[in-house]
């Protein structure tokens, strides 16, 4: 919400009182409240989702201040109610008044706006509740950045330091909610085959113990036909990014710690400082010495990738230095950065490579050595070594010497075990369907559509910071000095219910 301070404060009827543009009435809300006469329909309803457990107490004080705003029934706490619940109440009402003749009803659904504050996760898990209703015209969704990284908020104009929580901050918002842009994004499926470990929790987050925003990874039922005899098969999807390695073991720490002592994290500032410490503490700066080669993607996993649907699928090559991968569809991680970057015309037409459009069916595949590697990222044009583009990934792994891996998705990280005997742990990303945002100036995600967004660099910069050979990153290493969901649907479709 940063730079928001002299967007529309909306119109009001009165100084403190609902704000009639956004304002939806009770008998919308609840399907057993008296229904009333409206003269006309608000141009921009919102319904607004607030984790209340983000921010430290700004969560808790943006529940407040939006609910003196509107109505106190169109704002909701997440950690009291869960989304789905909240969207399936009410899309069916919206389909029992429309069956009914209500008018206001039907203007209120086709121009809904959905506003989550919270982090990245939290933006994500209302993203699944929503790709999950399946509805002919989907509610665009509008975040606000409450976490720590805020990927989500940043890759779409938002910002990504937490708001400001007074009223004229709040209105100034939602000023902004009526005037942006909609915009398509993808969304990834992703399926975890796994036989389960007998042993029982030894962290504070246990082994299996996935990400708590469970709309990322849901148990598949017996009867499915992803289920492998002898097997446990998970599934889930995300928006933003699915990594492994030292970035992922650095988050697991994180958030370990934050579960051990949640009185030590309560504002933004304190949180990026001590993801910093933890990254030094794990010895990432020093990977090569400290975290021996068995641990190096190459060594754990075999990978796959099919470039187009319904090609062929081929081996990626992974160099053997590589610590950390990352699967990213959004141009910002770790905080705002860009791992991928805008290739050069060389890189263009050697390797096929393009610019990340989030619309492209195309996940970007990045990978780093070290921490050191990660810093290449804060130079002009700088970027991560680029692996492929790919419409499907495919990992597997099988019994190493390391017993287990970290990954994580959307920011939720988890201890993963690998193969102690013949077992095979896959697991598999690709391209599902897509979702609507809610953009604003200056946004940082491009449109394949977009006539403005750069299919490749004018120029080939960016080959002197790619570092993506072993010799050219010994150089860059001195260089640099010594250089960071939803459930599927399952067969009920409530856009039809009436």
């Amino acid at each position: 919400m940063d730079g928001h301070a002299n967007g529309s404060n909306g119109s009001c009827s009165k100084p403190c009182g609902p704000l009639e543009d956004y304002y939806i009435p009770d008998y919308i809300l609840k399907p057993d409240s008296e229904h009333t006469i409206v003269d006309q329909a608000p141009c921009c309803p919102v319904v607004v989702f607030i984790n209340s457990r983000s921010g430290g107490q700004l969560g808790s004080s943006l529940i407040k201040t939006y609910r003196e705003l509107l109505n106190e029934a169109q704002v909701f706490d997440l950690s009291e109610e869960a989304p789905d619940k909240v969207l399936h109440r009410l899309y069916s009402n919206f389909e029992r008044l429309k069956s009914n003749g209500d008018t206001i009803a039907f203007q209120i659904q086709s121009s809904l706006r959905l506003i989550v504050a919270g982090g990245d996760g939290t933006a994500s898990w209302l993203l699944g509740v929503v790709s999950d209703l399946k509805l002919s015209q989907p509610p665009p969704v509008a975040t606000v950045p409450l976490g720590t990284g805020n990927n989500l908020p940043f890759s779409f104009g938002w910002g990504k330091k937490n708001p400001a929580t007074d009223q004229e901050a709040v209105k100034s918002f939602l000023g902004q909610v009526k005037k942006a842009r909609e915009m398509n994004i993808d969304s990834w499926h992703i399926i975890m085959r796994m036989r389960v470990p007998q042993e029982g929790p030894c962290d504070p987050i246990a082994p299996l113990d996935l990400p708590h925003s469970l709309h990322a990874f849901h148990r598949v039922s017996g009867s499915d036909s992803l289920n492998l005899e002898g097997y446990h098969t998970f599934r889930g999807g995300f928006w933003n990014y699915f990594s492994m390695g030292m970035d992922a073991q650095v988050s697991y720490e994180f958030h370990s710690e934050r579960k051990r002592n949640p009185e030590k994290f309560k504002n933004q500032l304190t949180n990026q400082s001590t993801y910093a410490k933890l990254g030094l503490k794990q010895g990432w700066f020093a990977a090569s010495l400290t975290h021996p080669s068995s641990r190096n993607i190459a060594q754990l996993a075999k990978v796959r990738i099919m470039k187009r649907p319904g090609g062929q699928w081929e081996e990626l090559k992974i160099p053997r230095s590589i610590r950390s991968i990352v699967c990213l569809n959004l141009p910002s991680f770790s905080g705002g950065l860009n791992p991928w970057g805008t290739p050069g015309t060389r890189k263009v037409q050697d390797r096929d490579l393009t610019a990340p459009f989030v619309d492209d069916g195309l996940i970007e595949v990045v990978g780093f050595r070290d921490a050191w590697h990660g810093l290449v990222l804060l130079a002009p044009n700088g970027h991560g070594t680029r692996l492929a583009q790919a419409n499907r990934i495919r990992f597997e792994f099988h019994k190493a010497a390391a017993e287990h891996t970290f990954m994580r998705i959307d920011g939720e990280p988890w201890k993963q075990p690998l193969p102690k005997d013949d077992d095979t742990v896959v697991v598999e990303i690709s391209h599902l369907r897509q979702v609507t945002m809610l953009a604003c100036d200056p946004c940082k995600s491009k449109s394949i559509d977009d006539p403005s967004s750069p299919m490749c660099r004018a120029h080939d910069d960016d080959e002197h910071n790619s570092l993506e050979d072993e010799d050219e990153w010994e150089d860059g290493r001195k260089k640099f000095g010594a250089a960071e969901t939803f459930k599927f649907p399952d067969e009920v479709d409530i856009a039809h219910l009436s």
